[in-house]
C-alpha cells in the first residue's frame, strides 16, 4: 500500500517511514525537503498520487497559539482536500494526552487540528493522542541553550518514539476508529528528575531551575493534566532503559556542546 506520511523527515516521522518499509508498504514523505508544502499545499497533489492513506505527525516548534492554530489549520486543511481528490481511505493523526486540560498556546493548535480531521474531512478518520516522548527531557535541553536549564514542573508518562510509530503504523494498516484508546508509556515520571538524569548520563554541568508556569497550564502541567485518563496502549521502554540505551549518544552531544566536536556531521535528535 501507498501510504503518504506528512512530516515523515521528523523524530517519529522516521520511525513511521522505517516501519511501513519493513511491513512491506511504499511510504511517501510529505515534507519540504521533497518538495512538499504543507502549509501553501506545494506539490501535494502530485505526491499524493496513488496514495491510500495518510499519517500526520508534522510538526512546528512554537508556543504562540495564533501560529499553532494556523498551521495546523492549514496543513489539516490541506491533507485532508488532497486526500479527498485522489482517494484515500484512512486518515491517522498523531496528537497529544490532556489537550484540554493544558492550555498551552501549542496544544490549542493541535486541538483545531482535530477539529478539523474529524469534522470538516469527509475522509475516514483515526485520531491517537500519545503523551510525550522519551526524547522530550533532551528536547527541552536543547531549546535552552547555555549554563541555566529552567524545566517546568511536570508529571508525564512519557514513550517512546520508536513505539508511537508502531503504533500509528498499526492503526492506518486497520480500520478507522474515531478518537482511539490514548497512548502512553510504561510509568509516570516527573520531567525535572528526567532532564536531571539527561545530564547526569551526558556529564554535563548546568544549573538546572525548576519552575512551575503561571496560571492554569502551571498547576495543570504539575498537578498531571498530560496523563492519561483512561484504558489505552502502554509502551515498554522506560526512560531509564531508553538513557542507557542511547547514553554515548548523550555522553558525544554534550562534548560536541563543549567545543569538542570532532569534525563529523551529527546524527541529529
Amino acid at each position: 500500500m501507498r501510504i503518504a506520511v506528512a512530516g515523515g523527515t521528523g523524530m517519529v516521522g522516521r520511525y513511521v517511514v522505517d516501519e511501513l518499509v519493513a511491513a512491506g508498504h511504499e511510504p511517501v514523505v510529505l515534507a519540504r525537503s521533497r518538495g512538499v508544502d504543507l502549509v501553501s499545499g506545494a506539490g501535494l497533489d502530485a505526491a499524493m498520487t496513488g496514495v491510500e492513506a495518510v499519517v500526520d505527525v508534522s510538526n512546528l516548534q512554537t508556543t504562540s497559539a495564533k501560529k499553532s492554530i494556523s498551521f495546523f489549520e492549514s496543513t489539516g486543511r490541506n491533507l485532508l482536500a488532497a486526500g479527498a481528490r485522489v482517494g484515500v481511505r484512512h486518515h491517522v493523526l498523531l496528537s497529544i494526552v490532556g489537550l484540554e486540560r493544558v492550555g498551552l498556546g501549542y496544544y490549542q493548535g493541535k486541538l483545531r487540528q482535530e477539529e478539523v480531521v474529524a469534522k470538516e474531512g469527509a475522509t475516514p478518520w483515526t485520531v491517537l493522542r500519545a503523551t510525550q516522548f522519551l526524547e522530550f527531557p533532551q528536547q527541552v535541553l536543547d531549546r535552552m541553550p547555555g549554563p541555566l536549564a529552567m524545566v517546568p514542573r511536570m508529571r508525564t508518562q512519557p514513550v517512546a518514539a520508536r513505539e508511537v510509530a508502531q503504533h500509528l503504523v498499526r492503526l492506518v494498516l486497520g480500520q478507522p476508529q474515531g478518537m482511539a484508546p490514548e497512548l502512553a508509556g510504561p510509568r509516570v515520571e516527573e520531567l525535572v528528575d528526567m532532564v536531571r538524569k539527561l545530564l547526569r548520563a551526558g556529564g554535563r554541568r548546568r544549573l538546572l531551575v525548576p519552575v512551575t508556569l503561571p496560571g492554569a497550564v502551571g498547576r495543570a502541567m504539575k498537578s498531571g493534566g498530560n496523563l492519561p485518563t483512561g484504558p489505552g496502549s502502554r509502551g515498554t521502554q522506560t526512560f531509564d532503559e531508553w538513557l542507557t540505551q542511547n547514553v554515548r549518544h548523550i555522553a558525544q552531544d554534550a562534548q560536541d556542546a563543549r567545543g569538542g566536536h570532532d569534525g563529523r556531521p551529527g546524527e541529529g535528535g
